[in-house]
C-alpha cells in the first residue's frame, strides 16, 4: 500500500511535467536597424584618414539577452528576446558611415592594428537597456569616445552622451523601436563635437 501512495504522489507530479513537454518555446530576435546616413560632402582639402576600433562594452551587454532595469542596481535579461547580431558591431558600423558621411576625412575604415591612418577613433557603449523604475517604462543609451593622433598618441577629441525616451508601446518590439531611436539620437550628438580640424592635415 505505502508502495502505491508513493507512485501515486509520483505520478501526480510529473504529470504537470509531462503535459508541459510538448510546447517548446522560441526566442524572438531582434537587430538595431538605423538610418544610413547621407551621402559625403566632396571635400578637396580633406586628406586625412581615421580608423575605427570595434566599440567596447560591459559584459552583460555583450550575452546576447536584451537588458532590462527594475531598480538602478538590478540588472535582468529577457530570456526569450535576443539581439540577432552584437550590438557593438552594428554601432561601430553606424560610426564608420556617419563619419564618413560628415565629409571630414578622406578615409574611414575599421581600425585593423596597422599604424597606417591619421586618427584612431576608440568608443564604448556603456548602456542599452530598458528602465522600468521611476515614472514608466523608457529605453536608456549611453554611450562614450576619444580620438587619437597616431603620430604622436595624444587624445585630440573625447565626448560622452546619455540619452533616455520613453517607450509608448509597451512591449518588446516597442522597446526595441525606441532603441534605435534613441541610439540614432546618441551617435549624432556623440559625433556633433568633433573638430573640423582634424580633416585637414598641417
Amino acid at each position: 500500500m505505502k508502495k502505491l501512495t508513493t507512485a501515486l504522489v509520483l505520478m501526480v507530479t510529473l504529470l504537470p511535467a509531462l503535459s508541459g513537454c510538448g510546447r517548446v518555446r522560441y526566442p524572438a530576435y531582434y537587430t538595431l536597424n538605423l538610418p544610413a546616413p547621407p551621402d559625403p560632402p566632396a571635400l578637396e582639402s580633406v586628406r586625412t584618414s581615421i580608423a575605427v576600433r570595434e566599440f567596447q562594452s560591459p559584459g552583460y551587454l555583450r550575452q546576447g539577452p536584451i537588458v532590462y532595469r527594475t531598480t538602478p542596481e538590478e540588472v535582468g535579461f529577457y530570456e526569450y528576446h535576443r539581439w540577432a547580431a552584437d550590438p557593438r558591431t552594428l554601432l561601430t558600423s553606424a560610426v564608420i558611415d556617419h563619419l564618413h558621411a560628415r565629409g571630414q576625412f578622406s578615409m574611414v575604415s575599421m581600425y585593423d592594428g596597422r599604424p597606417n591612418n591619421d586618427y584612431v577613433f576608440s568608443g564604448r557603449l556603456e548602456k542599452l537597456e530598458e528602465i522600468d523604475y521611476e515614472a514608466g517604462v523608457k529605453v536608456e543609451v549611453a554611450m562614450s569616445a576619444q580620438i587619437t593622433k597616431v603620430a604622436t598618441g595624444a587624445t585630440v577629441w573625447s565626448n560622452a552622451v546619455s540619452e533616455t525616451r520613453p517607450v509608448s508601446q509597451r512591449n518588446v518590439p516597442g522597446v526595441v523601436s525606441q532603441m534605435n531611436r534613441t541610439m540614432e539620437l546618441a551617435i549624432n550628438k556623440l559625433l556633433s563635437t568633433v573638430p573640423q580640424s582634424l580633416g585637414s592635415k598641417r
